[in-house]
């Protein structure tokens, strides 16, 4: 064989082992905060926001800082490097994706999901013919 055949396959191993790997990493499961706690994991967290314990925004900092209760009641506070999402206070529920370090969910992102204009409010819509 060829010694530019050998390297050309050793670059194409190496290509293909960097884009598995690069593959493995991103991938992130939907959990909650006890496993997030316990499994130092990177991981996403369907949630909502406590209300009544406020959220606040950190200029100087550039963190904008929410306790987080997800489906089975357990609540952490979130800090996020960034500002506060758009529509926060609107939102039904959240996703926070990163990892609980110290008892704090340090997000990377925050998602909301807010009230879609287009659901019906209650009333049947008529279709005309």
């Amino acid at each position: 064989m060829k010694p530019r055949y050998l390297i050309g396959g050793a670059v194409a191993l190496v290509f293909v082992i960097v884009a598995a790997m690069s593959l493995d990493n991103s991938k992130i499961e939907y959990t909650n905060l006890n496993y997030a706690a316990n499994s130092g994991k990177r991981v996403q967290v369907k949630g909502a926001w406590v209300r009544d314990k406020g959220c606040t925004y950190n200029s100087n900092e550039n963190t904008f800082s929410f306790t987080m209760r997800d489906d089975n009641n357990a609540e952490v506070k979130v800090v996020h490097n960034g500002a506060k999402p758009n529509n926060f206070e609107l939102a039904e529920s959240i996703v926070v994706k990163g990892r609980v370090e110290n008892g704090v969910m340090q997000a990377d992102h925050i998602l909301t999901k807010c009230p879609s204009k287009y659901e019906g409010n209650g009333q049947q819509v008529r279709q005309s013919m």
